[in-house]
Protein backbone atom coordinates (compact mmCIF):
# COMPACT_ATOMS: atom_id res chain seq x y z
CA UNK A 1 0.00 0.00 0.00
CA UNK A 2 1.43 3.43 -1.05
CA UNK A 3 1.89 6.92 1.03
CA UNK A 4 -1.11 7.99 0.00
CA UNK A 5 -3.21 5.23 -0.15
CA UNK A 6 -2.30 4.60 4.10
CA UNK A 7 -2.99 8.22 4.18
CA UNK A 8 -6.55 7.99 3.16
CA UNK A 9 -7.34 4.97 4.68
CA UNK A 10 -6.22 6.09 8.09
CA UNK A 11 -8.40 9.04 7.17
CA UNK A 12 -11.30 7.11 6.82
CA UNK A 13 -10.57 4.73 10.15
CA UNK A 14 -10.52 8.04 12.39
CA UNK A 15 -13.90 8.94 10.34
CA UNK A 16 -15.53 5.69 11.19
CA UNK A 17 -14.55 5.97 15.31
CA UNK A 18 -15.96 9.13 15.46
CA UNK A 19 -19.34 8.37 13.75
CA UNK A 20 -20.67 8.01 17.39
CA UNK A 21 -19.39 11.36 18.25
CA UNK A 22 -21.02 13.09 15.50
CA UNK A 23 -24.22 11.33 15.96
CA UNK A 24 -24.33 12.68 19.31
CA UNK A 25 -23.37 16.32 18.24
CA UNK A 26 -26.04 16.17 15.72
CA UNK A 27 -28.61 15.24 18.59
CA UNK A 28 -27.11 17.46 21.01
CA UNK A 29 -28.07 20.52 18.61
CA UNK A 30 -31.37 18.64 17.54
CA UNK A 31 -32.49 19.94 21.30
CA UNK A 32 -32.38 23.35 19.89
CA UNK A 33 -33.21 22.90 15.98
CA UNK A 34 -35.24 19.63 15.77
CA UNK A 35 -34.08 19.44 12.63
CA UNK A 36 -30.95 18.12 12.92
CA UNK A 37 -32.58 14.99 14.45
CA UNK A 38 -34.33 14.60 10.90
CA UNK A 39 -33.27 12.98 7.84
CA UNK A 40 -30.92 11.20 9.52
CA UNK A 41 -30.43 8.64 6.37
CA UNK A 42 -29.66 10.98 4.27
CA UNK A 43 -26.49 11.54 6.44
CA UNK A 44 -25.65 7.98 5.69
CA UNK A 45 -25.70 8.16 2.04
CA UNK A 46 -29.56 6.63 1.93
CA UNK A 47 -31.37 9.33 -0.74
CA UNK A 48 -34.70 10.40 -0.87
CA UNK A 49 -36.69 8.11 -3.64
CA UNK A 50 -37.98 10.52 -6.06
CA UNK A 51 -34.34 11.58 -6.71
CA UNK A 52 -33.48 11.40 -10.51
CA UNK A 53 -29.61 10.16 -11.10
CA UNK A 54 -27.38 10.63 -14.09
CA UNK A 55 -26.85 14.74 -12.96
CA UNK A 56 -25.08 17.57 -11.61
CA UNK A 57 -24.29 17.46 -7.89
CA UNK A 58 -23.71 20.78 -6.26
CA UNK A 59 -22.10 21.15 -2.59
CA UNK A 60 -23.06 24.21 -0.57
CA UNK A 61 -22.75 23.48 3.45
CA UNK A 62 -24.73 26.16 4.58
CA UNK A 63 -27.00 29.37 3.95
CA UNK A 64 -24.06 31.55 3.23
CA UNK A 65 -22.81 29.21 0.32
CA UNK A 66 -26.36 28.43 -0.51
CA UNK A 67 -26.79 32.65 -1.20
CA UNK A 68 -23.43 32.86 -3.11
CA UNK A 69 -23.96 29.48 -4.94
CA UNK A 70 -27.13 30.52 -6.14
CA UNK A 71 -25.88 32.86 -9.24
CA UNK A 72 -24.08 29.71 -10.43
CA UNK A 73 -26.70 27.20 -9.47
CA UNK A 74 -29.35 29.54 -11.47
CA UNK A 75 -27.34 29.62 -14.98
CA UNK A 76 -27.00 25.78 -14.39
CA UNK A 77 -30.53 25.29 -14.86
CA UNK A 78 -30.53 27.10 -17.96
CA UNK A 79 -27.21 25.48 -19.28
CA UNK A 80 -28.48 21.82 -18.84
CA UNK A 81 -32.08 21.97 -18.61
CA UNK A 82 -32.45 18.09 -19.13
CA UNK A 83 -30.62 16.92 -16.54
CA UNK A 84 -31.10 16.75 -12.89
CA UNK A 85 -29.58 19.23 -10.30
CA UNK A 86 -28.59 17.98 -6.53
CA UNK A 87 -28.10 20.74 -4.68
CA UNK A 88 -26.42 19.27 -0.79
CA UNK A 89 -25.87 20.97 2.31
CA UNK A 90 -24.82 20.12 5.39
CA UNK A 91 -26.72 22.21 8.25
CA UNK A 92 -30.85 22.24 8.30
CA UNK A 93 -30.99 26.42 8.01
CA UNK A 94 -28.94 25.47 4.09
CA UNK A 95 -31.64 23.09 3.45
CA UNK A 96 -34.51 25.50 4.36
CA UNK A 97 -32.48 28.45 1.87
CA UNK A 98 -32.16 26.16 -1.19
CA UNK A 99 -36.20 25.22 -0.59
CA UNK A 100 -37.01 28.82 -0.55
CA UNK A 101 -34.58 29.50 -3.71
CA UNK A 102 -35.88 26.49 -5.42
CA UNK A 103 -38.88 25.26 -4.28
CA UNK A 104 -39.05 22.10 -7.19
CA UNK A 105 -36.49 23.41 -9.82
CA UNK A 106 -33.67 21.42 -8.07
CA UNK A 107 -33.13 18.32 -6.21
CA UNK A 108 -32.33 18.61 -2.33
CA UNK A 109 -30.82 16.22 -0.36
CA UNK A 110 -27.87 16.10 2.88
CA UNK A 111 -24.64 15.49 1.33
CA UNK A 112 -23.56 12.27 3.31
CA UNK A 113 -20.96 11.99 6.20
CA UNK A 114 -17.56 11.37 4.43
CA UNK A 115 -17.30 8.02 5.34
CA UNK A 116 -16.72 5.18 2.51
CA UNK A 117 -19.41 3.10 2.74
CA UNK A 118 -21.78 6.50 3.09
CA UNK A 119 -20.21 8.10 0.08
CA UNK A 120 -19.96 4.81 -2.31
CA UNK A 121 -23.78 4.01 -1.82
CA UNK A 122 -24.77 8.23 -2.64
CA UNK A 123 -23.28 7.65 -5.78
CA UNK A 124 -24.26 4.05 -6.27
CA UNK A 125 -28.23 6.31 -5.63
CA UNK A 126 -27.14 9.31 -7.24
CA UNK A 127 -24.64 8.12 -10.39
CA UNK A 128 -23.67 12.16 -10.73
CA UNK A 129 -21.96 13.20 -14.09
CA UNK A 130 -20.17 15.61 -12.26
CA UNK A 131 -19.72 17.31 -8.29
CA UNK A 132 -18.96 20.93 -7.92
CA UNK A 133 -17.82 21.69 -4.25
CA UNK A 134 -17.70 25.50 -2.86
CA UNK A 135 -14.88 27.69 -1.19
CA UNK A 136 -13.15 25.06 1.31
CA UNK A 137 -15.38 21.89 1.10
CA UNK A 138 -12.18 19.22 0.93
CA UNK A 139 -13.48 15.90 1.83
CA UNK A 140 -11.45 13.63 0.82
CA UNK A 141 -13.62 10.26 0.59
CA UNK A 142 -15.70 12.09 -1.68
CA UNK A 143 -12.63 13.33 -3.77
CA UNK A 144 -11.44 9.84 -3.91
CA UNK A 145 -14.96 8.32 -4.83
CA UNK A 146 -15.14 11.01 -7.91
CA UNK A 147 -11.69 10.13 -8.84
CA UNK A 148 -11.81 6.55 -9.25
CA UNK A 149 -15.36 7.00 -11.16
CA UNK A 150 -14.47 9.24 -13.22
CA UNK A 151 -16.64 11.86 -12.27
CA UNK A 152 -15.64 15.55 -12.99
CA UNK A 153 -14.97 17.31 -9.87
CA UNK A 154 -14.83 20.86 -9.88
CA UNK A 155 -14.16 23.57 -6.89
CA UNK A 156 -15.57 26.93 -7.63
CA UNK A 157 -15.27 30.02 -5.44
CA UNK A 158 -12.10 28.58 -3.75
CA UNK A 159 -11.33 30.14 -0.84
CA UNK A 160 -8.31 29.16 1.58
CA UNK A 161 -6.98 32.06 3.94
CA UNK A 162 -3.56 32.09 5.29
CA UNK A 163 -5.05 31.01 8.73
CA UNK A 164 -6.43 28.00 6.92
CA UNK A 165 -3.72 27.20 4.98
CA UNK A 166 -1.23 26.87 7.88
CA UNK A 167 -3.87 24.83 9.35
CA UNK A 168 -4.31 22.45 6.53
CA UNK A 169 -0.83 22.12 6.11
CA UNK A 170 -1.00 20.08 9.17
CA UNK A 171 -2.77 17.68 6.99
CA UNK A 172 -0.25 17.69 4.13
CA UNK A 173 -0.37 14.46 3.88
CA UNK A 174 -4.36 14.41 3.32
CA UNK A 175 -4.86 17.47 1.77
CA UNK A 176 -2.71 17.29 -1.44
CA UNK A 177 -3.31 13.78 -2.88
CA UNK A 178 -6.96 15.39 -2.56
CA UNK A 179 -6.41 18.74 -4.19
CA UNK A 180 -4.45 16.94 -7.35
CA UNK A 181 -8.00 14.75 -7.97
CA UNK A 182 -9.69 17.44 -8.80
CA UNK A 183 -10.60 18.51 -12.34
CA UNK A 184 -10.17 22.26 -11.96
CA UNK A 185 -10.14 24.39 -8.99
CA UNK A 186 -11.21 28.29 -9.59
CA UNK A 187 -10.68 30.44 -6.64
CA UNK A 188 -12.09 33.83 -5.62
CA UNK A 189 -8.93 35.66 -6.36
CA UNK A 190 -5.08 35.33 -6.94
CA UNK A 191 -4.21 35.20 -3.23
CA UNK A 192 -6.63 32.27 -2.66
CA UNK A 193 -4.97 30.50 -5.84
CA UNK A 194 -1.38 31.04 -4.63
CA UNK A 195 -2.84 29.69 -0.92
CA UNK A 196 -3.77 26.60 -2.99
CA UNK A 197 -1.00 25.99 -5.07
CA UNK A 198 1.11 26.32 -2.26
CA UNK A 199 -0.69 23.83 -0.47
CA UNK A 200 0.30 21.82 -2.93
CA UNK A 201 -2.30 21.74 -5.67
CA UNK A 202 -1.06 21.63 -9.32
CA UNK A 203 -0.37 25.09 -10.64
CA UNK A 204 -2.26 24.19 -14.28
CA UNK A 205 -5.43 23.10 -12.15
CA UNK A 206 -6.07 26.60 -10.50
CA UNK A 207 -7.23 29.71 -11.93
CA UNK A 208 -7.99 33.15 -10.34
CA UNK A 209 -12.07 33.17 -11.64
CA UNK A 210 -12.70 35.79 -9.02
CA UNK A 211 -15.68 35.70 -6.53
CA UNK A 212 -19.25 34.18 -7.16
CA UNK A 213 -20.28 37.11 -4.09
CA UNK A 214 -20.13 39.52 -6.68
CA UNK A 215 -22.68 38.06 -9.03
CA UNK A 216 -25.74 39.10 -6.92
CA UNK A 217 -28.70 41.00 -8.44
CA UNK A 218 -32.40 42.67 -7.11
CA UNK A 219 -34.60 39.73 -8.91
CA UNK A 220 -38.36 40.59 -9.03
CA UNK A 221 -38.97 37.17 -6.19
CA UNK A 222 -36.68 39.71 -4.14
CA UNK A 223 -38.42 42.58 -4.82
CA UNK A 224 -41.64 41.12 -3.83
CA UNK A 225 -40.15 40.23 -0.65
CA UNK A 226 -38.95 43.69 0.16
CA UNK A 227 -42.18 45.27 -0.67
CA UNK A 228 -43.85 42.75 1.74
CA UNK A 229 -41.63 43.58 4.30
CA UNK A 230 -42.01 47.51 3.93
CA UNK A 231 -45.92 47.11 4.87
CA UNK A 232 -44.30 46.73 8.72
CA UNK A 233 -42.54 49.67 9.14
CA UNK A 234 -43.68 53.32 9.08
CA UNK A 235 -42.18 55.63 6.80
CA UNK A 236 -41.02 57.83 9.33
CA UNK A 237 -38.64 55.05 11.32
CA UNK A 238 -34.65 54.91 10.24
CA UNK A 239 -33.46 50.94 9.92
CA UNK A 240 -30.28 50.41 11.60
CA UNK A 241 -29.67 47.11 10.24
CA UNK A 242 -26.93 44.45 12.42
CA UNK A 243 -26.90 41.54 9.89
CA UNK A 244 -25.75 37.82 11.05
CA UNK A 245 -24.70 38.48 14.34
CA UNK A 246 -23.39 35.89 16.48
CA UNK A 247 -23.07 35.22 20.40
CA UNK A 248 -21.63 38.25 22.10
CA UNK A 249 -22.03 40.71 19.22
CA UNK A 250 -25.77 42.11 19.64
CA UNK A 251 -24.88 43.82 23.54
CA UNK A 252 -21.91 45.81 21.47
CA UNK A 253 -24.78 46.91 19.21
CA UNK A 254 -27.55 47.11 21.73
CA UNK A 255 -25.19 50.03 23.71
CA UNK A 256 -24.25 52.07 20.34
CA UNK A 257 -28.39 52.41 19.72
CA UNK A 258 -28.76 53.86 23.35
CA UNK A 259 -26.38 56.58 23.10
CA UNK A 260 -28.04 57.39 19.39
CA UNK A 261 -31.45 57.25 20.09
CA UNK A 262 -32.25 60.15 22.35
CA UNK A 263 -31.06 62.12 19.14
CA UNK A 264 -32.24 60.24 16.50
CA UNK A 265 -35.71 58.97 17.96
CA UNK A 266 -36.95 57.78 14.62
CA UNK A 267 -33.95 54.97 14.94
CA UNK A 268 -35.32 51.51 15.00
CA UNK A 269 -32.14 48.49 15.43
CA UNK A 270 -32.86 45.32 13.55
CA UNK A 271 -31.06 42.78 14.86
CA UNK A 272 -30.73 39.19 12.39
CA UNK A 273 -28.94 36.82 14.06
CA UNK A 274 -26.80 34.30 11.87
CA UNK A 275 -28.18 31.27 13.33
CA UNK A 276 -32.18 30.23 14.23
CA UNK A 277 -31.30 28.67 18.01
CA UNK A 278 -30.08 31.66 18.69
CA UNK A 279 -33.29 33.68 17.66
CA UNK A 280 -34.90 33.29 21.45
CA UNK A 281 -31.92 34.09 23.07
CA UNK A 282 -31.27 37.23 21.48
CA UNK A 283 -34.69 38.35 21.72
CA UNK A 284 -34.74 38.03 25.79
CA UNK A 285 -31.40 39.55 25.41
CA UNK A 286 -33.27 43.05 24.05
CA UNK A 287 -35.85 42.81 26.30
CA UNK A 288 -33.08 42.16 29.98
CA UNK A 289 -31.94 45.25 28.52
CA UNK A 290 -34.88 47.41 29.01
CA UNK A 291 -35.72 47.80 25.17
CA UNK A 292 -39.02 47.41 23.67
CA UNK A 293 -38.65 44.43 21.29
CA UNK A 294 -40.58 42.97 18.59
CA UNK A 295 -39.95 40.01 16.44
CA UNK A 296 -40.50 39.39 12.77
CA UNK A 297 -42.22 35.93 13.37
CA UNK A 298 -44.79 37.68 15.03
CA UNK A 299 -46.20 39.43 12.47
CA UNK A 300 -46.95 42.97 14.15
CA UNK A 301 -46.29 46.08 12.49
CA UNK A 302 -43.62 48.20 13.92
CA UNK A 303 -45.07 51.06 15.77
CA UNK A 304 -43.31 54.37 17.42
CA UNK A 305 -43.08 52.42 20.96
CA UNK A 306 -41.09 49.36 19.70
CA UNK A 307 -37.03 50.34 19.73
CA UNK A 308 -35.44 46.36 18.86
CA UNK A 309 -36.66 44.07 15.89
CA UNK A 310 -35.65 40.77 15.99
CA UNK A 311 -35.90 39.36 12.45
CA UNK A 312 -36.40 35.41 13.48
CA UNK A 313 -37.18 34.15 10.34
CA UNK A 314 -34.89 32.51 7.69
CA UNK A 315 -34.15 34.44 4.23
CA UNK A 316 -34.87 38.14 5.04
CA UNK A 317 -31.96 39.18 5.86
CA UNK A 318 -31.08 40.97 1.51
CA UNK A 319 -35.06 42.38 2.08
CA UNK A 320 -33.98 44.10 5.34
CA UNK A 321 -30.71 45.21 4.34
CA UNK A 322 -32.61 46.83 0.96
CA UNK A 323 -34.89 48.60 3.77
CA UNK A 324 -32.01 49.58 5.63
CA UNK A 325 -30.38 53.63 6.31
CA UNK A 326 -27.00 52.03 7.57
CA UNK A 327 -26.26 48.33 7.93
CA UNK A 328 -23.62 46.41 9.86
CA UNK A 329 -22.59 43.40 8.91
CA UNK A 330 -21.40 41.41 11.81
CA UNK A 331 -19.13 38.35 12.57
CA UNK A 332 -16.38 41.17 12.39
CA UNK A 333 -16.90 42.41 15.99
CA UNK A 334 -15.61 38.69 17.10
CA UNK A 335 -13.26 36.00 15.85
CA UNK A 336 -15.55 35.17 13.32
CA UNK A 337 -13.75 36.67 10.65
CA UNK A 338 -17.12 38.69 9.15
CA UNK A 339 -19.53 37.95 6.64
CA UNK A 340 -20.97 38.83 3.28
CA UNK A 341 -20.44 43.01 3.04
CA UNK A 342 -21.51 43.04 -0.68
CA UNK A 343 -25.42 42.12 0.37
CA UNK A 344 -25.96 45.72 1.72
CA UNK A 345 -23.40 46.65 -1.21
CA UNK A 346 -26.02 45.79 -3.87
CA UNK A 347 -28.57 48.08 -2.46
CA UNK A 348 -26.03 51.50 -2.36
CA UNK A 349 -26.47 51.11 1.57
CA UNK A 350 -23.77 52.85 3.79
CA UNK A 351 -21.60 49.35 5.16
CA UNK A 352 -19.85 49.43 8.22
CA UNK A 353 -17.77 46.78 9.71
CA UNK A 354 -15.96 45.21 12.79
CA UNK A 355 -12.03 44.96 13.48
CA UNK A 356 -12.09 41.45 11.96
CA UNK A 357 -13.02 40.73 8.33
CA UNK A 358 -10.29 37.57 7.77
CA UNK A 359 -12.83 36.00 5.52
CA UNK A 360 -13.64 38.75 3.24
CA UNK A 361 -10.29 40.23 3.49
CA UNK A 362 -10.08 40.50 -0.64
CA UNK A 363 -13.62 42.15 -1.09
CA UNK A 364 -12.88 44.43 2.11
CA UNK A 365 -10.25 45.83 0.74
CA UNK A 366 -11.33 46.61 -2.72
CA UNK A 367 -14.50 48.38 -0.72
CA UNK A 368 -12.00 50.52 0.78
CA UNK A 369 -9.92 51.61 -1.95
CA UNK A 370 -13.29 52.43 -3.52
CA UNK A 371 -14.39 54.23 -0.04
CA UNK A 372 -17.72 52.33 -0.01
CA UNK A 373 -17.10 50.75 3.20
CA UNK A 374 -16.65 52.20 7.15
CA UNK A 375 -13.98 49.38 8.88
CA UNK A 376 -13.44 50.29 12.55
CA UNK A 377 -10.35 50.36 13.80
CA UNK A 378 -11.62 49.21 17.32
CA UNK A 379 -14.78 48.07 17.78
CA UNK A 380 -15.38 50.24 20.52
CA UNK A 381 -15.46 53.21 17.98
CA UNK A 382 -18.92 51.58 16.93
CA UNK A 383 -21.42 54.69 18.40
CA UNK A 384 -19.15 57.76 17.35
CA UNK A 385 -18.91 55.91 13.36
CA UNK A 386 -22.51 55.17 13.48
CA UNK A 387 -23.30 58.97 14.49
CA UNK A 388 -21.15 60.06 11.21
CA UNK A 389 -23.12 58.18 8.96
CA UNK A 390 -26.58 59.36 10.60
CA UNK A 391 -25.40 63.13 10.52
CA UNK A 392 -23.77 63.08 7.55
CA UNK A 393 -26.51 62.13 4.80
CA UNK A 394 -23.92 63.14 1.62
CA UNK A 395 -21.27 61.10 3.11
CA UNK A 396 -23.62 57.86 3.63
CA UNK A 397 -25.02 57.96 0.09
CA UNK A 398 -21.77 58.19 -1.06
CA UNK A 399 -20.12 55.70 0.98
CA UNK A 400 -23.47 53.54 -0.87
CA UNK A 401 -22.81 54.28 -4.34
CA UNK A 402 -19.29 53.65 -4.12
CA UNK A 403 -20.04 49.83 -2.43
CA UNK A 404 -22.65 49.47 -5.30
CA UNK A 405 -20.03 50.28 -8.02
CA UNK A 406 -17.11 47.81 -6.41
CA UNK A 407 -20.01 44.99 -6.62
CA UNK A 408 -21.04 45.86 -10.20
CA UNK A 409 -17.29 45.86 -11.21
CA UNK A 410 -16.27 42.72 -10.33
CA UNK A 411 -18.70 40.61 -11.46
CA UNK A 412 -18.29 37.94 -13.74
CA UNK A 413 -17.08 34.64 -11.73
CA UNK A 414 -20.78 32.61 -12.29
CA UNK A 415 -19.83 33.02 -15.98
CA UNK A 416 -16.21 31.55 -16.02
CA UNK A 417 -17.53 28.51 -13.91
CA UNK A 418 -20.05 27.50 -15.91
CA UNK A 419 -17.65 27.72 -19.09
CA UNK A 420 -15.16 25.43 -16.88
CA UNK A 421 -17.66 22.95 -15.73
CA UNK A 422 -19.21 23.03 -19.54
CA UNK A 423 -15.79 22.23 -21.13
CA UNK A 424 -15.20 19.08 -18.28
CA UNK A 425 -18.51 17.99 -19.79
CA UNK A 426 -18.04 17.87 -23.26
Amino acid sequence: MNKEKLSLRLYQILILLLVPVLLLVLIVRSFSQREYRQRLTERFGWLPSNIKPGGIVVHAASVGEVIAAKPFIDKLLITYPDLPITVTTFTPTGSAQVKKFYIDKVQHCYLPLDISFCVHLFFRLLKPKAVVLMETELWPTLIQRCYKSNVELLLINGRLSEKSLKNYKKLSWLIRPALNKFSAILCQSADNAEHFIEMGANADLVKNSGNLKYDISVTDELQNKISQLQKFIPEHRRLLVVGSTHQGEELPALAAYKKLKNDNPELLLVLVPRHPERFSTVTKLCEEQGFKTVTRSSKQPIIDDHEVWVIDTLGELLSVYALAEICIVAGSFSDVGGHNPLEPALFSKPVLVGENMANFKEITQKLTVANGIVQLEQNSELAVKLHCLLTDQELAITIGKNALGVVLANQGATDKSIETLQSLLK
